[in-house]
């Protein structure tokens, strides 16, 4: 019986490389510019770069604490020996608080009642919970009202289980040309959490600042800054600010695994959307929008083969897809670049982003875990912050 090496050319010709020098580079750019400590976020599996490796890597890197979206992702990091402080940013229901507790998780706390809850379940278990609060300025997810605050920092204080590490804000468009928003919840939360100086009483650790706050706005960097889509070399729209300079950490590979010659008139693909228009080349990749390689690229995505870009053509289908190459080549197991470079020509998260009317996060996130994630580079090699 013949063996196989356990690579992703024969386990899964589609694969996700993540470049570990590229995303300590970045860290320390962010690192060197902020000169704050760092909450890495590492929500929805790092923003598709793999939630484990990529946080064990940030945290080589120097970041001092995590960010994730939910309960479970905080579970997972910590059953993978994870031991720094985890803020989950996310809402809470109570029956989750005890899990919280269980696994060292610092909880976000919204409102004076989930405080109680919070309380509550650490006096009945005889705990301490760790916990940041989270007040609202303008992005009216969830929050206390910044101009409502000072009840809540008044119970938070006189808590008796819970140990208030940290009071944190959202920006709603930080990364927008327009700063003027940005600015009156800046203002919001300052004023808001002057309540600790005026009581006498030690401030928390005060966070405000996501990518585009860590780009445009210096003034919101405050005691830690928690960049998310910037550690990943993504810049958080077209018009922000570039003013630190970071490098794309993740591309997607797949192979060639069929060529035919199509006659003109020939349909491709399922619904028949797309005609020959003369006789030409097309090749089969096995990726689809299974893999999170959306369904909204039929007809209308590119990918580089031999260096050149060539049109995706026909109904995307769930587990394969199709590319007319014209009159060039190409041979069953070549390489082809979804996202990256390939010889002088790169294809971007922002191209796939404009092709599908979306934003580069949520291409990034839609790589789903069918896809193998492969990790290249050394997060010593760029230096340290």
């Amino acid at each position: 019986m013949t063996k196989y090496p356990d690579c992703p050319i024969t386990c899964r010709p589609t694969v996700v490389e993540v470049d570990l020098g590229r995303l300590a580079g970045n860290v320390h750019a962010i690192a060197r510019a902020v000169r704050r400590p760092i909450m890495g976020v590492v929500k929805a599996n790092a923003y598709g770069h793999g939630l484990v490796p990529t946080a064990q890597a940030l945290l080589a890197c120097g970041v001092s604490q995590l960010g994730v979206a939910f309960l479970e992702e905080g579970i997972e990091l910590r059953r993978a020996g994870i031991t720094v402080p985890i803020l989950v940013l996310g809402g809470l229901i109570g029956n989750q608080i005890g899990h919280f507790l269980d696994f060292e998780l610092t909880i976000g706390a919204s409102s004076p009642e989930k405080l109680r809850q919070i309380d509550q379940v650490a006096a009945d278990t005889g705990r301490r919970a760790q916990v940041h609060l989270k007040i609202d300025t303008g992005m009216g997810r969830v929050g206390k009202r910044w101009d409502r605050a000072d009840e809540f920092f008044e119970q938070a204080v006189t808590s008796e289980h819970c140990d208030v590490t940290g009071v944190f804000s959202h920006f709603a468009d930080a990364d927008a040309a327009d700063k003027s928003f940005a600015a009156v919840q800046l203002d919001r939360f300052l004023r808001a959490t002057s309540f600790f100086e005026r009581e006498g009483l030690p401030t928390p650790t005060r966070h405000m600042a996501n990518s585009g706050g860590v780009l445009q706005h210096p003034e919101s960097w405050l005691d830690m800054v928690r960049p998310g889509i910037l550690l990943y070399g993504i810049y958080p729209s077209p018009e922000v600010e570039r003013t630190i300079a970071v490098e794309p950490v993740l591309s997607c590979k797949t192979r060639v695994v069929y060529f035919k010659v199509v006659d003109e008139g020939a349909t491709v693909g399922y619904d028949m959307t797309w005609t020959a228009p003369r006789p030409t080349r097309v090749v089969t990749l096995p990726v689809g929008y299974g893999d999170g390689y959306s369904r909204a690229l039929s007809n209308r995505g590119q990918v580089l083969i031999g260096g050149r870009r060539h049109d995706v053509i026909g109904r995307m289908s769930m587990d394969q897809c199709s590319v007319e190459i014209g009159d060039d080549s190409a041979y069953n197991g070549d390489e082809v670049v979804l996202i990256g470079a390939q010889g002088d020509e790169r294809i971007t998260v922002e191209d796939l982003a404009g092709w599908v009317g979306t934003i580069p996060y949520e291409i990034l996130t839609m790589l789903n875990t069918r896809v193998p994630r492969q990790y290249v580079g050394d997060t010593l090699a760029s230096g340290t912050a």
